[in-house]
């Protein structure tokens, strides 16, 4: 069990990693991310280790990959781009 927790603490953090180097300007402060990774990484293997029972390590890290990458899409912001509105004709 503690290394479920201790490896999908490691995999939420390696996610707000990859997303705060990479997608930095599309996501609110550092902080935030940093925090909602492992949460969210935590949660997935924690839903994950209750669905599938003990002895599934792989996959609890699998699911909490998942539900931390999720949780971590959830605050990404639009692009300016794509806040473009509707051209509509006036007749």
């Amino acid at each position: 069990m503690i290394w479920e927790v201790l490896g999908s603490v490691l995999l939420g953090l390696g996610l707000s990693w990859a997303a705060a180097s990479r997608l930095s300007h599309r996501l609110p402060a550092h902080r935030t991310v940093y925090t909602a990774g492992p949460v969210g990484a935590l949660f997935g293997a924690y839903v994950t280790h209750m669905a599938l029972g003990a002895g599934h390590v792989p996959a609890t890290l699998v699911g909490a990959l998942l539900v931390g990458a999720v949780l971590l899409s959830l605050l990404l912001r639009p692009t300016r781009r794509g806040l473009r509105r509707p051209q509509t004709s006036a007749s």
